[in-house]
């Protein structure tokens, strides 16, 4: 790969990229994610019968929160103001499991693919908190982004296949 690494200085010393010059645009990411589990797993957690209540909706709100300080998490990212993020957590009766997409946007200097990529990953990290009591067998997979909108390198979509 010759291009060179962005948070790295001269010296291969770790930094946070100015991005001071850079016009504010629209952007936006989508991420997406699975949990797998056991079948019954899946059905107690969409009739709500699970010891710890609502799974969807306690993993949503948690995404979103989680979304919100990724700046907090992830080392050189920069803080970022959301303009929206929404997170979504749809049963996948084929997997079968759970399917969490998440949606970040802003206008802003720098994208929003880490706020999208950790809200889908803390959602599901918090479905498997929540369910694994009944399966500690689950598999949480395929996190990665759907696709970004915005700034210099324009869109990306990931390929289907």
């Amino acid at each position: 790969m010759s291009e060179r690494l962005t948070h790295l200085d001269d010296e291969g010393r770790a930094r946070m990229v100015d991005v001071g010059d850079k016009p504010a645009t629209a952007r936006e990411a989508i991420a997406q994610g699975r949990i797998r589990m056991a079948r019954g797993t899946l059905q107690r957690a969409i009739s709500g019968d699970t010891p710890k209540g609502d799974v969807r909706a306690i993993a949503e709100i948690a995404g979103v929160m989680a979304g919100k300080r990724t700046a907090d998490l992830i080392p050189l990212c920069h803080p970022i103001a959301l303009s929206s993020l929404k997170v979504d957590v749809a049963p996948d009766e084929t997997t079968p499991g759970f399917l969490v997409t998440a949606r970040a946007r802003t206008t802003g200097q720098t994208g929003v693919e880490m706020e999208a990529l950790t809200a889908v990953s803390v959602a599901c990290l918090t479905l498997y908190d929540m369910l694994k009591a009944i399966d500690r067998g689950m598999v949480i997979e395929g996190v990665g982004l759907i696709e970004k909108h915005g700034g210099a390198s324009g869109s990306y979509v990931r390929d289907a296949s």
